[in-house]
């Protein structure tokens, strides 16, 4: 039986300190993005606390199938969807409109130290919760605002989704093969992008106050974080202005990178060195193709790949998958099987790793971040909807 030996533990004991100890996030979000942001506060010790409407939950619990299986195996109002975002959080049940609500919510904020919210803009204006009324009550509050557009342009008052903002920022255009549509990702890239770059953008701004005791307001949206995840192909049409074409699986810039067909499944093939093909071609018995001045250096590679990459396909489906990955690994060069989600969670990697956790008998996806003073600590479940209640004393 496989045995992890990671020197950074998943599940910590409660006695642990956590990098976000002692800091409350009040987390007026739904769907993904906000969710996603405040759940990786929660992993590192936050307080977060997860406003829902009393009728009205977070819309992403009904986002199923599949849902969690209560005991007796029959489906609960809990989809895989919320429960991938929502760890480590309490829910309590309070409807902002009404005036009770608003403050009871204000009580709650005046007890924390981050508020996030991905309401449409000036939604919460409309009820005096808006940065600049709250700041008025919180001075040193870090208030976050995650929207499609962001706070000001001609789109801000537009209501934005992950999969139109693919779209809209250029990521659709790259996905594909050259001949094909258009493709959007297989996940919520600007969703979670966004959530990863609120987070970052709180944890900075929770630095600044230790340092001058001053809160402030974080203006995010999925348009921005989205243009800013296109890298290295943004880079390219900024310095050429030229829309990069689609490469299906392989690569603009680089030869031969690419998922090539083997006897029985498809390995990964990503040479990124002159010196790591010079290896690959003469294990496989070809010295002569790195010897052409066509492929001898990547930029050759690049302009005569239409020549190289069928040489290359004939080359890789003469073995097995395990075969090639038996041999390229011995070479130390870059491959590896296109997994199923069972076979990369049973990977030896991936239990190494601990990149599956449980809490309460549910199987979630572990953190990605390894520290070894102040890792991640895993406390609770995603709550049910309004599982602390509709009203709590801090």
């Amino acid at each position: 039986m496989f045995k992890s030996t990671n020197v950074f533990p998943q599940t910590q004991k409660c006695h642990m300190t956590a990098a976000l100890e002692n800091i409350r996030v009040i987390d007026l979000t739904r769907v993904l993005a906000g969710p996603t942001c405040t759940q990786i506060l929660g992993d590192l010790g936050a307080d977060v606390i997860k406003i829902e409407h009393p009728k009205i939950p977070d819309i992403t619990r009904s986002w199923g199938p599949p849902f969690e299986l209560d005991k007796e195996g029959n489906p609960t109002s809990e989809s895989a969807y919320y429960l991938s975002c929502n760890r480590n959080k309490k829910s309590i049940l309070l409807d902002f409109t009404t005036s009770e609500g608003k403050s009871q919510l204000i009580d709650y904020i005046k007890t924390a130290d981050v508020f996030v919210e991905n309401f449409k803009t000036g939604t919460l204006k409309r009820y005096g919760l808006d940065y600049e009324a709250l700041q008025k009550i919180k001075p040193d509050i870090i208030y976050c605002s995650i929207t499609g557009f962001g706070q000001t342009g001609p789109f801000a008052e537009k209501p934005g989704y992950d999969f139109q903002v693919q779209g809209m920022s250029g990521l659709m255009s790259l996905n594909g093969e050259p001949e094909g549509a258009p493709l959007r990702a297989g996940i919520s890239l600007a969703d979670i992008s966004t959530g990863v770059y609120s987070a970052l953008g709180i944890m900075t701004a929770l630095y600044h106050r230790a340092r001058t005791g001053e809160g402030q307001y974080i203006d995010m949206a999925l348009f921005d974080c989205q243009m800013a995840m296109l890298s290295f192909a943004a880079q390219s049409y900024l310095l050429e202005g030229k829309q990069p074409s689609r490469t299906g699986n392989a690569h603009p810039n680089i030869v031969p990178y690419g998922a090539f067909e083997a006897q029985n499944g498809h390995v990964i093939l990503a040479i990124g060195t002159d010196d790591q093909f010079r290896k690959f071609c003469e294990a496989v018995g070809r010295p002569e193709i790195i010897q052409s001045p066509k492929f001898s250096q990547n930029k050759e590679r690049v302009f005569n790949r239409e020549i190289l990459i069928p040489l290359i396909q004939e080359i890789m489906g003469k073995k097995t998958v395990q075969e090639w990955v038996e041999l390229l690994d011995k070479l130390d060069i870059p491959c590896g099987p296109v997994n199923s989600l069972k076979e990369a969670f049973s990977h030896p990697q991936a239990l190494a790793r601990e990149l599956s956790i449980s809490l309460e008998g549910l199987k979630l996806v572990a953190s990605p971040l390894r520290l070894s003073k102040t890792p991640p600590i895993y406390s609770a479940r995603p709550p049910r909807h309004g599982e602390q209640g509709e009203k709590q004393e801090f």
